[in-house]
């Protein structure tokens, strides 16, 4: 089964932070306007010295939304190298790829906002790479599909929903309105691959 890689329209709008305009475009073929000019995310701007910083909850959301972008990027990597599945692989490519800008978007506002990011994903995502390393062939390519594409952007798309509604610092909010269009497509581009390798003979 193809997966489909059209991007969502509210994903492409213009506007807000331009650090969060890499996790807006991340489904795009071409990459981000910040790429293409050969930048890098802009830091968010600050209205006064007391918006430089974030309270103890937001601090912990921006550092689980980090967390769970490395998590992406290294399950796309141990895909890449592990698959021999071709949509298996052009999934995790875009994982990586998208992921990969979307945590600059995090660490250039962890920069602006005086955070301090974890050097790796979480314990949990470890024990599950852990997991996943052990396992070869077809089975590999339907617990990397259903544990790590699926249930990982189900756990991230949550995350977003809860920074929208629980976030206090407007940056931050902000960045989560712009990257959680293009995670709720990974979900459904996951769920279809979860799918097809699910229909694969082993």
């Amino acid at each position: 089964m193809p997966i489909k890689t059209s991007t969502p329209r509210s994903a492409l709008r213009s506007g807000g932070l331009a650090l969060a305009a890499a996790a807006a475009l991340a489904l795009s073929a071409a990459p981000p306007a910040w790429a293409q000019s050969g930048g890098t995310p802009a830091p968010a701007t600050t209205q006064s010295d007391g918006d430089s910083k974030l309270d103890r909850s937001d601090r912990k959301l921006l550092q689980d939304l980090a967390q769970g972008n490395m998590a992406e990027v290294d399950a796309g990597k141990m895909a890449l190298e592990k698959s021999q599945n071709a949509e298996v692989k052009k999934f995790a490519q875009q994982m990586i790829d998208d992921h990969g800008s979307a945590l600059a978007g995090v660490q250039a506002l962890a920069r602006a906002k005086n955070v301090t990011l974890p050097d790796g994903a979480g314990a949990m995502a470890k024990t599950k790479a852990t997991a996943l390393k052990a396992l070869s062939g077809n089975l590999f390519d339907k617990e990397y599909a259903k544990r790590s594409a699926v249930s990982d952007h189900e756990s991230t798309v949550k995350l977003l929903q809860k920074i929208q509604k629980d976030g206090k610092d407007s940056d931050l909010k902000a960045l989560a309105d712009k990257m959680l269009p293009a995670v709720e497509h990974h979900l459904e581009m996951a769920r279809e691959l979860a799918a097809s390798t699910a229909a694969a003979k082993s």
